[in-house]
C-alpha cells in the first residue's frame, strides 16, 4: 500500500512538472509572437510591450506593415486571463494577421475577423476588445476603427491630453455581420499617441485605489518628450510604484507611437 502511495505521489509530480514545463514553453512562444521585429519608420517612433497577469496572458498587439508604406497597429484584450485567453489570443492574431493582408483599412479587418473567429468566441462564452488604426507616417494621417476597445490617448504639444474622437464599435465574437466603420484624424508633429489596456488603469494599490486615467494622463504629459521607448520604461516603474508590489491582477500592455521625432531605438 504504501508502495503505491508513493508511486500515486510520483506520477502526480511528473504530470505537474510536465504542465510547467509546456507552460513556460507557451510562455515563451507567446513573447515571441509580442516581441516581434518592431518597424522602422521615417521620423517617427512606434513600440509595444505586455506584461502577462499569470505566466501567460490574453493581450495582444501587432505591427503588420503595408505596401502602401504604412503600418497597421492593433491592441487588443481577450476577456479573461491565462492559458484559456492566451489560447484565444493566438487565435486573434490569427486572424488579424490574415485579415491585413487583403482589406483595404482597419474597419475591414475588424470586420473581417469578426466574422473568423465568431462562433469560436461564442462557442466558447468569449470576446475580445480591440483598436485598430492604419498610421501614414508621410501624411500624418491615422485612420482608425474600434471594437469596444479604450480609445488610445492622445498627448499634444506636452501640454494636453484627450482621447481620440470616440467611434463605438461591438466587441469582436458580440454579434455576427458587424461592419466596423472608419475614423481619420491628422497626427501633429510632437504627438505622443498612447494605446492601452485595462490591465493598466485598472492596476490597485493596498488601498484598493485604481490607476485611472488621470494618472495615466499626468504620466504621459510628463514624459512625452522621451522616446517611445524610455516611456514604456516610465509607465511600467510607474505603475511597479503604485501597486506597491501587489500581485497584478490583469494583463498590462501599451503601444506607443511619438510622431515626427526620428527612429526610435529596437529594444
Amino acid at each position: 500500500m504504501f508502495c503505491k502511495v508513493i508511486k500515486h505521489d510520483q506520477q502526480n509530480l511528473d504530470s505537474y512538472l510536465t504542465l510547467k514545463r509546456e507552460i513556460q514553453l507557451a510562455r515563451k512562444i507567446q513573447r515571441k509572437l509580442l516581441n516581434g521585429e518592431k518597424p522602422i519608420l521615417i521620423n517617427s517612433q512606434v513600440s509595444g510591450f505586455s506584461i502577462p497577469a499569470s505566466m501567460i496572458g490574453g493581450d495582444y498587439f501587432d505591427f503588420y506593415p503595408l505596401s502602401d508604406g504604412k503600418v497597421r497597429i492593433i491592441i487588443g484584450d481577450v476577456m479573461g486571463k491565462g492559458i484559456p485567453a492566451a489560447m484565444l489570443m493566438i487565435l486573434t492574431r490569427g486572424a488579424f494577421r490574415s485579415a491585413a493582408e487583403v482589406t483595404e483599412g482597419p474597419g475591414e479587418t475588424l470586420t473581417s475577423m469578426n466574422k473568423a473567429i465568431f462562433k469560436d468566441l461564442r462557442t466558447l462564452s468569449s470576446f475580445v476588445t480591440v483598436f485598430c488604426a492604419d498610421w501614414d507616417p508621410n501624411t500624418g494621417s491615422l485612420v482608425y476603427a474600434n471594437a469596444g476597445h479604450y480609445m488610445p490617448v492622445l498627448v499634444r504639444g506636452n501640454t494636453e491630453t484627450f482621447e481620440l474622437p470616440d467611434l463605438k464599435g461591438v466587441m469582436l465574437g458580440g454579434l455576427p455581420d458587424q461592419i466596423y466603420q472608419e475614423k481619420e484624424i491628422r497626427l501633429l508633429e510632437g504627438d505622443t499617441l498612447f494605446f492601452y489596456t485595462d490591465g493598466i488603469v485598472e492596476a490597485q494599490n493596498c488601498h484598493g485605489e485604481m490607476f485611472q486615467i488621470e494618472r495615466l494622463n499626468e504620466t504621459l504629459m510628463q514624459n512625452a518628450h522621451k522616446t517611445a521607448s524610455e516611456l514604456e520604461t516610465i509607465m511600467i516603474d510607474t505603475l511597479t510604484n503604485f501597486t506597491e508590489g501587489l500581485p497584478q491582477k490583469d494583463d498590462i500592455t501599451m503601444v506607443i507611437l511619438k510622431v515626427g521625432t526620428g527612429k526610435d531605438q529596437q529594444r
